[in-house]
């Protein structure tokens, strides 16, 4: 009953409330508990304690009700003197040099950090980065010393004579070609050239002859088989005579349909046959490959077919085998055979086979046995013979096994 009547005289006699406090200490503060009196005319006061909640704790930072305490890492350093101490800061040096790797560091690896960012976020960007050309180009293989290596000796053009370089490019012949450079009618990158084995890159040096620009891209190596017919030579000198390289006049005006862009080859004979013999014989625009097969060294037999006027006795076959003084030197057959008689073709005939190839050689061994040659026809060079379904005046693209077979090994 006194709290009933405490709270109703806190309510209607509010003007007599006393509150009386004890005297605190500044340090102390807030107060957390008063006590009162209520006291009115017709009754005696009535204390009492009033007490106040606590404040709300503030929100702390701390994780787990656990104050946050500086992380201590122990650094044991050596210092000048050798001796080993510990202490809570990391050495100078260490410091020192994480700031020099932060400066060397990269700029590359950063840059393709930032461009991937936008790429994630957008899918056109990306697939255009992809498939723009720049981007893979940025990024080559290196190659290791031995692919260098490899791709220069097998498929990079090394530098060449330049008498060599004005041949394959269909100036002239070398001799000729070596000529004009003598004549100082040839420059190279504008500066005047008198050496013909001055060594040149007709891809990236500037040759001139007589004033015209050969072609930075040569023509490509071309290897044909021809069927010489009677009555042509085998040289482009002489111009009241024909030459068997006009048989390859219609292949040569129609280059530039079949190969666009691309320079006519100069075309030559590897080796001869004289204006009265007929047969194969190769023809080509390579002059390594021709000074291969045409060169004495490379013994490769060479099988001829003569027709004689007469008859042919074991004496003759004996003279021809053992041979005879061509051009100053012993010439001796590697074979000979007389071949059986065909109904059509009364006249005998011979097979030779011989591998040095001087001028007229089997014509003077047939002479020299006493006999005179009617016709002559050459049907083998090393392991290619001549095809029988090519008829006199036509040629044929020689294949890569063919080539193989007259003894190149390129």
């Amino acid at each position: 009953m006194a709290s009933v009547a405490a709270s109703s005289s806190i309510s209607f006699a509010a003007s007599f409330l006393k509150i009386k406090a004890f005297p605190l200490s500044p340090r102390f503060f807030p107060i957390r508990t008063l006590r009162c009196s209520v006291s009115s005319s017709s009754s005696e006061p009535i204390e009492f304690d009033i007490s106040f909640a606590p404040p709300k704790p503030k929100p702390s930072s701390t994780h787990g009700g656990v104050t946050p305490q500086q992380l201590f890492i122990p650094w044991i350093v050596r210092s000048d003197d050798g001796t080993l101490k510990l202490q809570s800061q990391p050495p100078a040096r260490l410091i020192h040099n994480l700031a020099i790797d932060a400066t060397t560091q990269n700029p590359k690896k950063k840059d393709k950090s930032k461009k991937k960012q936008p790429q994630a976020t957008s899918s056109s960007s990306a697939t255009t980065t992809a498939s723009s050309p720049a981007s893979h180009s940025e990024v080559k293989p290196k190659l290791s010393k031995a692919a260098r290596r490899f791709y220069n000796e097998n498929f990079k053009e090394q530098p060449q004579r330049l008498s060599k370089v004005l041949a394959a490019a269909g100036v002239a012949s070398r001799r000729t070609s070596e000529e004009l450079i003598f004549d100082g009618k040839v420059t190279v990158n504008g500066i005047l050239c008198n050496t013909p084995q001055t060594r040149v890159d007709p891809s990236r040096d500037i040759i001139y002859v007589n004033g015209n620009r050969i072609p930075k891209k040569l023509p490509p190596k071309v290897y044909f088989a021809l069927n010489k017919p009677k009555g042509y030579i085998c040289s482009s000198g002489e111009k009241e005579i024909k030459s068997a390289i006009s048989l390859f006049d219609e292949y040569l005006s129609s280059w530039d349909k079949r190969n666009p862009g691309t320079p006519k080859p100069r075309l030559f004979t590897v080796g001869r046959l004289d204006v009265a013999t007929t047969g194969l014989i190769v023809v080509t625009n390579d002059g390594d490959f021709a000074q291969k097969l045409s060169h004495p060294s490379s013994s490769l037999p060479k099988e001829y077919i003569t027709t004689v006027v007469g008859d042919i006795h074991k004496r003759h076959l004996m003279a021809i085998s053992e041979g005879t003084m061509v051009e100053g030197v012993h010439c001796v057959p590697d074979s000979v055979e007389l071949m059986p008689k065909q109904h059509d073709i009364p006249r005998a005939r011979l097979r030779i086979v011989v591998h040095e190839g001087r001028n007229h050689e089997v014509r003077e061994l047939v002479k020299n046995a006493g006999l005179e040659v009617h016709s002559l026809k050459r049907v083998r060079i090393g392991g290619f013979r001549l095809p029988s379904d090519l008829g006199l005046g036509k040629h044929v693209e020689l294949k890569q096994s063919e080539l193989k077979a007259l003894g190149w090994k390129n």
